[in-house]
This record gives structure tokens, C-alpha cells and sequence, in this order.
């Protein structure tokens, strides 16, 4: 992987947080109605894709240049995860509750599903509050859908790239049914994301030209397909030929085929610039793309809980725009805040955690050690 290209990545990853920080905002309850476009073209959860692609790509190539075994990559992927999500949920219960204390009209509708905080954390921290049989919204937390999605495909990635035999299909077909057919239907996305890797990392980037086409095409093609509502004309055949779909209660999973066509897209896309980002590409722009990537997850997982709680706490100013401002800039600031204190010093997280576990370690030999002294010092009877 290039700089350049590894900065364009960041960069995805950036605006894509904050498409969905956007997409949000533009509920009429927050802004007033005026970005409504952003909810009526659907971008937010098209960036949801757009991450699940990324996804695929960044495991795929860790998996193979530094996680060589799977105990390391499973430390790895828990840190980055845990390390944000526990404190995103923990700080968005709170944002939830106190909210709901000053303002419980604003709160009573479908996007706050009340849960005590123990059920919250054991169905947040477990990933499974989108497992089919048992789907939960956590608090007013929508977006965390996609971390059950992607803890899935990372067990399955895992399972799949470090296991063989017997272990290998049993776990793969235990997470699978765990999983249930919502997750499992945008996952063809996130294997796009492990595809593309493969074939760059192997050499195969297109030469200038076609790089140029694979890199352009593809934007063409999706601003073309909102015009023409492709994604509603894919949603409605499905279910008129299937309408097993119908009923299946699919909730994010319900544009499947389109979010597949995405993947698709946005894989031809980085192929390729794959094929233009090479060398030094970028290079000025690499320090504050990968700082502001490196509060996308925040963004992402902290955003709905703050928006709900200062669109309560903030005065009206009178001014329309200067509302506008304030509630999507404190917004943004606080979840910048977040990644500061949560994301971004992950390394020490991990050293953290590290020293932690040699500290157990090190008390657990010394107590065995010290018993099987006390057993041979012991008389013989």
C-alpha cells in the first residue's frame, strides 16, 4: 500500500463519518428540514458501504503484513473496537438519560429505544444487538448497527484465514448462524474490500489510462443511478420476485442488493486509484488527513447520542443558519474530543493493556511457583 494511496483511504474514511454526521443532522428534528436531499438520496447509509469496503481491505492487509498469528490479531481487533465502544456506550447512555430527564417529548418516537445500562452494555459489547433473531437499538445509538455487522465478518475473516479443517467450518458455521441472513447479505460488500487487497498487493494495479477509467467510471455510475432511483427500483423488485424479503424483516439489510452494487462500485473505484496514488502522491496532505481519520470512529459512534442531547441543551438563537452552526460544530467538536481521549491514543491503550496482562501473568507464575514450593518442602507422611 502506497502513502498515497493509504491517505486517500484515510480520506474515505474521514468523509464518510462525516456523511453519516451529516445524514443524521438532516432530520427535520435537528435541522429544520432544509437537508432533507441528504436523507431523501440516502447517502448515509450509502457511506456505511463505503466503510464496510474499507473494512475488508484494512483486515485483509493486516491480516497478512502484521497480525501473522491469530492470537495477535484478535488482541488487535478487540483493542481498536473496545477501546471506543465501551466508553461510546457508556457516555451515550448518559447523553440518552439526560436528555430524556429535560426533555422526554423529544425522546418519545422510534429512534430512542430505552434499555437499562446492563442490557445496553451486554448486547453493545457482545456485538450482537443485530443478530437475526434478537435485533435491538441501543439507546439512540442507530448507527452502532454496523459494529455487530463488522465483528461478525472479522470473525469469519479470522476464522477463515488463520484456522483449517474441522475448527474452520465449525466456527465459520457457527458465527454464520449466529449472524442470520441481514448480517450475511451485506457482507458480499465487505469481501469486496478483501479482493481488492488481494489484487493489489499482488502487483495488479492498472497503468495510468485505465486507472483514470476505473477511477472515474464508477463515480459516474452511481451519481447516474440516484438520478435514475436505481437503488428504490432494486429494493422493489426484490421484493415483488422474492417476497420471502418481504417478510424477512431485513431492517438495514433492506437495500441489500443495491449496497452490493455499491461495493462493487466503490471497489473499481480504488482499484483505480490504486493505479494513480503511487509514490509520493498525497504527501502533503498525509499528517492532517490521517489526524482527522483518526476520529472517523468516533464520529461515527458518538454523533446520535450528542446531536439529541445538545439539539435539547442549546438555547434557539433566532437565527436558522447560526442554530445550524452551533449544533452540528459542538456536535462535531465533542466527538473530536471523544477520539482524543478514547481513539487516537490507542497505542498506549494497547501498552496499557499490555503491561496489565504481564503483571497477571507474572502473579499467577509466582503463586504456582510458590505452591508447588510449599507442596515439596511439605513432610512426607
Amino acid at each position: 500500500m502506497t502513502r498515497g494511496f493509504s491517505t486517500y483511504l484515510n480520506l474515505l474514511r474521514f468523509a464518510a463519518a462525516m456523511i453519516v454526521l451529516l445524514s443524521h443532522f438532516a432530520y427535520a428534528r435537528y435541522s429544520g428540514g432544509g437537508f432533507l436531499w441528504v436523507r431523501e438520496l440516502n447517502l448515509g447509509s450509502d457511506a456505511v458501504i463505503l466503510f464496510f469496503v474499507l473494512s475488508g481491505y484494512v483486515i485483509a492487509y493486516t491480516a497478512e503484513r502484521k497480525d501473522h498469528a491469530l492470537g495477535r490479531f484478535l488482541f488487535n481487533r478487540a483493542t481498536r473496537i473496545y477501546t471506543v465502544a465501551l466508553p461510546a456506550l457508556v457516555l451515550g447512555f448518559a447523553c440518552d438519560r439526560l436528555g430524556v430527564a429535560l426533555a422526554p417529548e423529544v425522546y418519545d418516537d422510534w429512534w430512542y429505544n430505552a434499555l437499562p445500562l446492563w442490557e445496553l452494555l451486554l448486547r453493545g459489547l457482545s456485538f450482537s444487538n443485530e443478530w437475526y433473531l434478537w435485533p435491538q437499538r441501543l439507546g439512540s445509538n442507530g448507527p452502532y448497527w454496523s459494529l455487530s455487522y463488522e465483528v461478525i465478518y472479522y470473525a469469519l475473516f479470522a476464522a477463515a484465514f488463520y484456522l483449517r479443517g474441522a475448527a474452520r467450518a465449525g466456527l465459520i458455521a457457527l458465527g454464520a448462524g449466529l449472524a442470520g441472513l441481514n448480517i450475511l447479505l451485506l457482507m458480499p460488500a465487505w469481501l469486496c474490500g478483501v479482493a481488492l487487497y488481494r489484487r493489489v498487493s499482488r502487483g495488479a494495479r492498472p497503468q495510468r489510462g485505465a486507472a483514470l477509467g476505473y477511477a472515474l467510471l464508477p463515480v459516474l455510475a452511481y451519481v447516474l443511478a440516484l438520478a435514475m432511483g436505481i437503488p428504490e427500483i432494486l429494493k422493489g423488485l426484490t421484493y415483488l420476485r422474492l417476497p420471502f424479503f418481504a417478510h424477512a424483516g431485513l431492517r438495514f439489510s433492506d437495500e441489500f442488493l443495491w449496497n452490493g452494487l455499491i461495493g462493487l462500485l466503490v471497489t473499481v473505484h480504488l482499484f483505480g486509484m490504486s493505479g494513480l496514488l503511487t509514490g509520493g502522491a498525497l504527501a502533503r496532505f498525509e499528517a492532517p488527513v490521517a489526524w482527522a481519520a483518526g476520529g472517523s470512529f468516533s464520529i461515527y459512534l458518538m454523533h446520535y447520542p450528542l446531536l439529541g442531547l445538545f439539539s435539547v441543551l442549546l438555547p434557539e438563537t433566532g437565527l436558522r443558519a447560526l442554530d445550524h452552526l452551533l449544533l452540528f460544530g459542538l456536535t462535531l467538536l465533542a466527538c473530536l474530543a471523544f477520539a482524543q481521549a478514547f481513539e487516537r491514543p490507542l497505542g498506549r491503550w494497547r501498552a496499557r493493556i499490555r503491561a496489565v496482562g504481564r503483571r497477571f501473568t507474572s502473579a499467577r507464575a509466582s503463586a504456582q511457583g510458590a505452591g508447588q514450593a510449599e507442596r515439596s518442602s511439605a513432610p512426607a507422611r
